[in-house]
């Protein structure tokens, strides 16, 4: 059977039928739900200016992955995304790990995702006179039907994604143009609201945690390589563009919450933006910014499955994991079985109600994403240099952004244990356990001279 799925999935290959406007809308799907919620917990650590700094300087190292993925990914372009580009740089181990990572981040998230839009339909239902509704129904119902929408396509997956992130960074914008910002004082009280940093510099340093909300996930753009029509046009158009929109609606999002709310209640609030418009007290903004914000959560959960299964079916089509994984569907020409294993472990997750924990395993496997991709940049750089093969796009300044993104992951492990440091030792030997587990039952069967499908010169040991 593993024989027969294999055989399949060098048989059939997925349609390339991707432009860039499908890939900013995978990158920026998965992330915008960020900016309705999450990020404000930054305000309670940092305060209002802590909650800035820390945007800023997370977006920074954010800017670094979006320039390293777009190097690497216009000249790798295979489905794994930055998997795929440690096995070609680095080696299987390495792979397995930034693999896993990528699976686990992506099911977590959308598990998280889920979770959020049981909730506010629940909170919808007990306004509406519905007291005790369970949320749980209406997770099983969003990953099932999101899962449905992947298993029959990614060009209608991603097609729906674009329409519904749309709608929500229009939202904030419309938030943005209620709040009257070119008459300060007048809905806008920052004069009054804004304070110095509570708790100092340590407070700032622990904000970085939860500045990552405004970004977390940009770097799914890589996993829709193998997809797109011009890997060298769509994927740096469509992340660079990304990264560009979360940088403006992150500062945005800052600027319209911190001049409406103190930053004592900022700080603690379940929807921050929901907030802010029901202060301006327009009942149209209301109304757009809950769909905003539902749709961003639908977005980012659809945004996530596609991500997951694309990683989980590379590792499967690479004897990572077993071969049964790496089918590819006849007909729709997705990773079916990927996305169909993944769905009951997405639900389980969601089912915890544990948002702030399944949001921080999220978190550490991207950093953990983050913090290998600096050293894999380095690298690839070396081993193939510019002259040596062709890349559809080089960013400017190597190695300066590599070694930026390793210094600012080192601080934000920091700031991690600063809050959570029991959740970052038990996910750090959650993943040593799995590399162990890795090396004696999987290793012996992956055949490393296969998995080097570039046409380039290859290294020792290939």
């Amino acid at each position: 059977m593993s024989q027969e799925a294999s055989s399949q999935s060098q048989r059939i290959s997925m349609l390339k039928v991707l432009n860039p406007f499908h890939i900013w809308a995978l990158g920026v799907g998965i992330v915008l739900v960020g900016e309705f919620m999450g990020w404000n917990f930054s305000v309670a650590k940092g305060g209002a200016y802590g909650a800035l700094i820390a945007c800023w300087v997370i977006g920074l190292l954010y800017s670094c992955v979006a320039m390293i993925d777009s190097e690497v990914t216009s000249t790798v372009a295979a489905a794994g995304g930055q998997y795929t580009q440690a096995k070609h740089i680095i080696g299987p181990l390495m792979a397995f790990n930034v693999g896993l990572y990528l699976v686990m981040a992506y099911t977590m998230l959308e598990a998280a995702d889920a979770l959020i839009v049981g909730d506010l339909m629940a909170a919808v239902a007990s306004a509406t006179g519905f007291h005790d509704l369970s949320p749980q129904p209406f997770v099983v119902l969003t990953i099932s039907f999101l899962a449905w929408l992947n298993y029959r396509g990614v060009f209608m997956t991603l097609t729906v994604n674009f329409v519904i992130t749309l709608f929500a960074f229009l939202a904030i914008l419309a938030l943005f143009i209620g709040a009257d910002p070119l008459n300060p004082g007048h809905i806008l009280k920052h004069s009054d609201l804004l304070t110095e940093l509570p708790y100092g510099w340590i407070g700032v340093v622990a904000a970085l945690q939860f500045g990552m909300w405004y970004y977390l996930g940009i770097e799914g753009t890589c996993q829709a390589a193998e997809e797109v029509r011009s890997a060298g046009r769509a994927i740096p158009l469509g992340t660079i563009g990304g990264i560009l929109t979360l940088l403006v609606a992150a500062t945005l999002t800052w600027y319209i919450s911190t001049g409406l709310m103190p930053w004592q209640y900022l700080g603690q609030a379940t929807t921050p933006l929901y907030d802010a418009a029901s202060i301006i007290g327009n009942p149209v903004l209301q109304v757009v910014l809950f769909i905003g914000t539902m749709f961003a959560a639908i977005a980012s959960a659809n945004g996530c499955i596609n991500d997951a299964a694309r990683a989980w079916f590379s590792m499967g089509r690479d004897r990572y994991m077993p071969t049964w994984f790496g089918a590819i569907h006849p007909r729709y020409r997705t990773p079916f079985r990927s996305i169909i294993f993944l769905i009951p472990i997405a639900v389980s997750f969601a089912f915890t109600g544990l948002l702030d924990q399944v949001i921080t395993f999220s978190i550490l496997s991207g950093l953990l994403g983050y913090t290998f991709m600096s050293i894999n940049m380095v690298k690839f750089r070396k081993m193939w240099p510019l002259d040596v093969i062709k890349r559809g796009y080089i960013h400017p300044f190597h190695p300066i952004p590599a070694y930026t993104l390793l210094g600012l992951c080192s601080l934000v492990y920091f700031a991690t244990f600063l809050g959570y440091g029991a959740s970052l030792l038990s996910i750090m030997a959650f993943y040593i356990v799995a590399s162990i587990w890795f090396v004696k039952r999987r290793y012996q069967f992956v055949k490393r001279g296969d998995q080097f499908t570039m046409p380039w010169p290859r290294p020792k040991g290939y």
